[in-house]
């Protein structure tokens, strides 16, 4: 079921193409069939530019990706006084403790572990961030 809340909000899911399409199509259904607007990026340059032009009220962001990397791409977004400000839950299959302090410590809101979550539990910790 939609509420106002979720009417109209932007999740910017970048995660790359080849990566995992039954995933990010699953993804895509459960968001826009819960009311929200989804965005799609293929990499860190077009998420980064994506996230400028579109503001997004939260991005979901896998890590490893072509062009520009999930960390570099935050790094920039936080550094943009415009969007620093943006929700980021990193969705990656990392696990490393490294990337997960590093995406952490450049103000990514949560860093969930693919393998560890499941769809619902993913709904439900977007909804969480974005009030809905």
């Amino acid at each position: 079921m939609t509420t106002s809340s979720e009417k109209n909000k932007k999740i910017l899911v970048i995660e790359e193409v080849e990566d995992d399409d039954t995933l990010r199509d699953v993804l895509y259904d459960n968001f826009t069939s819960s009311g929200f607007k989804v965005l799609r990026a293929r990499d860190g340059m077009e998420g980064l530019s994506m996230a400028r032009k579109e503001r997004p009220d939260l991005i979901l962001l896998d890590l490893l990706l072509p062009k520009m990397g999930g960390i570099d791409m935050l790094r920039k977004l936080r550094e943009d006084p415009k969007n620093k400000n943006i929700p980021v839950i990193i969705f990656s299959n990392y696990s490393d403790n490294d990337k997960i302090a590093s995406a952490m410590e450049l103000g990514a809101n949560d860093y969930l572990v693919k393998s560890n979550w499941k769809l619902e539990d993913v709904m439900q910790k977007v909804k969480e961030k974005l009030g809905a």
